[in-house]
């Protein structure tokens, strides 16, 4: 164990109390002092701060819930000159504690987080609200470093601007060590304008002479000056750093950059030794180890920021899983996706701006699960502009973390979780009833187990909302991830469901499992979704039963699904849908 996390140069801290508690798991918890010191498991990333010393400011983005805040937390201590002595106690048994820097504890650490500064239609407003976040934070800054800043005093009623003007002159006169600013959320408020469409005061914002422009000007002048040794900026979009480019003309965007993939986020290495650890620690039933891989592998893994880079697991989301699991003793929750992950659909309305463009890039995505992208595009910095138009789409939903890098030429759905939501967004956006007239159906599908009833109940009741017009849009894609959603709503009390599942024999379409907890427990359903065309009516209508060619494919599936788990019971359907207007479920 200890031979196979060296070779990953990951580590799962095992930081005890001297009670020998079990473990935390550290959801909602992104503050480094207080998982090393709470007993809480630790994912090692500290490897990367040697290698973002090669930049003075760097800007890394990622979508949010991604473990940002913790990883500022983390630079935090590390540099901080009045936590050197604990350093040991905080890093010892991590990578960089055992390959410690030159600048470990060299730093007067100043952080900010515009995530709390407050929006309104007045600019103003905007301007009192950003120097009293950053005013408070500053203020933290001068009492925690008093021990150095011993004669130094501040108007509390000046903007941050000139606090900080002041403090980079006391800095200088006085020899003192330089600071490490951190920025966490650096576009949070400004995105906000974004999404309210109030463009003329976003633009105010980051005009030259704007308040937040010349605060950008005061780092690059403090970074110039030697007083500001590093600015580490995070945030979500490119966008309000490239539209503040002339303020802040030395930012190095290392976002998309390769050596940076897995900076944050976790490895499928990281996820299995920290999926081991805890069904060690906790004593879990180590049955279950194979199918809650496959579950969180499917919900949250699959997100790649280059083309040809690992693919990641989304650090939050996967924890909001284990802490579930965790508290419940083992038993698989009944839903997987944590809703604070769901950007608001109407980032989507005002990415596209007209009801019509929402609903033709949810449409092309539910019948296709990519779009299709320009990787001249996938830049580093894009202005506001461009967020808006048409063929950016696929890149501002890559920021957002909604879509993914499949290759040069598409983005793709990373997982069932963003599939999922993707579905919902679907259906809220054209006003589908996905809640009330199911539950007669499903109550019969939990007794009968009967999937082509269970269909019937899906075509009677939700496709027949749908207008004539859109049958003819209609893919295999587009029913599987329908069918996948609702199913997924109303069974996820006692069922796993998965769509679209990569093995050995080819992709496998959707896929049921009895949670090991609940009466269906080892109950294995694979469908194959085949969809024809107008076409191919009489082929349709020729169907008394199952293709050789599908039903060989589908049970070549469970075979191998048999092969890793013999206890399972599998049973095999075929559906075939005509032209939107017709349907045939058999089962093999």
């Amino acid at each position: 164990m200890a031979l196979r996390a060296s070779l990953l140069e990951v580590h799962i801290n095992k930081c005890y109390t001297l009670s020998m508690n079990k473990k935390k798991i550290p959801y909602a918890v992104s503050n480094l002092e207080q998982i090393r010191s709470g007993n809480y498991y630790f994912v090692d990333k500290t490897k990367y701060l040697e290698k973002l010393e090669n930049y003075i400011t760097p800007v890394f983005l990622r979508p949010r819930r991604f473990g940002k805040t913790l990883w500022c937390s983390i630079q935090e201590c590390y540099y901080d000159i009045n936590r050197k002595e604990k350093f040991t106690e905080l890093f010892g048994d991590t990578y960089i504690g055992k390959n410690p820097t030159p600048e470990q504890g060299e730093y007067m650490v100043l952080r900010l987080n515009f995530s709390s500064v407050q929006v309104s239609e007045d600019k103003e407003k905007i301007e009192h609200n950003f120097n009293f976040i950053s005013g408070s934070s500053f203020g933290l800054f001068c009492k925690y470093y008093k021990n150095l800043l011993v004669n130094y005093y501040f108007d509390e009623k000046e903007s941050i601007t000139n606090k900080l003007s002041s403090l980079f002159r006391y800095i200088q006169e006085n020899n003192l060590p330089p600071i490490y600013l951190i920025i966490d959320e650096y576009d949070n408020f400004t995105n906000q304008l974004i999404t309210s469409n109030n463009d003329s005061l976003y633009k105010t914002l980051t005009s030259d002479n704007s308040f937040f422009k010349t605060f950008f000007k005061k780092l690059k002048e403090g970074t110039e000056s030697g007083v500001v040794k590093r600015v580490f900026i995070t945030g979500v979009l490119p966008i309000t750093i490239d539209d503040l480019s002339s303020g802040f003309n030395i930012a190095e965007i290392i976002t998309l950059r390769e050596p940076f993939a897995s900076m944050l986020g976790f490895t499928q290495g990281e996820v299995d030794i920290y999926l081991e650890n805890v069904f060690n620690d906790y004593k879990f039933n180590k049955e279950l180890t194979a199918p809650v891989s496959k579950i969180i592998k499917n919900y949250y893994n699959g997100y790649q920021f280059a083309e040809g880079a690992e693919a990641l697991y989304n650090s939050t989301i996967i924890t909001y899983f284990l802490k579930l699991f965790v508290t419940e003793n083992g038993v698989i929750p009944p839903f997987f996706i944590d809703t604070n992950l769901k950007t608001d659909v109407s980032w989507i309305r005002r990415l596209t701006l007209k009801e019509s463009n929402t609903k033709e890039m949810l449409e092309t995505i539910l019948l296709t699960s990519e779009l299709e992208y320009d990787s001249v595009q996938l830049t580093e910095k894009f202005n506001m502009n461009q967020f808006f138009q048409p063929d950016f789409y696929p890149v501002s939903l890559f920021y957002l973390g909604m879509l993914t890098v499949k290759d040069s030429y598409s983005m793709k759905i990373p997982n069932q979780t963003m599939q999922a939501i993707f579905t919902e967004y679907f259906n809220e956006v054209e006003n589908f009833n996905v809640s009330y007239k199911y539950s007669e159906i499903f109550k019969q599908f939990l007794k009968d187990m009967d999937l082509k009833n269970l269909f019937k109940g899906y075509w009677d009741i939700y496709i027949s909302q749908f207008p004539a017009q859109m049958f003819d849009k209609a893919n295999e894609n587009f029913f599987r991830s329908t069918f996948y959603e609702l199913c997924r709503r109303h069974l996820s009390q006692h069922f796993a469901f998965e769509i679209e599942i990569n093995r050995h024999s080819g992709r496998a379409d959707w896929e049921l499992l009895g949670k090991p907890t609940s009466p269906y427990k080892n109950i294995k359903y694979l469908a194959e979704f085949k969809h024809f065309t107008a076409k191919d009516k009489k082929v349709f209508e020729g169907l008394t039963a199952g293709r050789l060619e599908d039903i060989k494919q589908i049970k070549q599936y469970g075979d191998e699904i048999k092969e890793e788990f013999p206890y399972y019971t599998i049973t095999h359907w075929l559906i075939y849908t005509f032209s939107g207007r017709e349907w045939k479920v058999f089962k093999v």
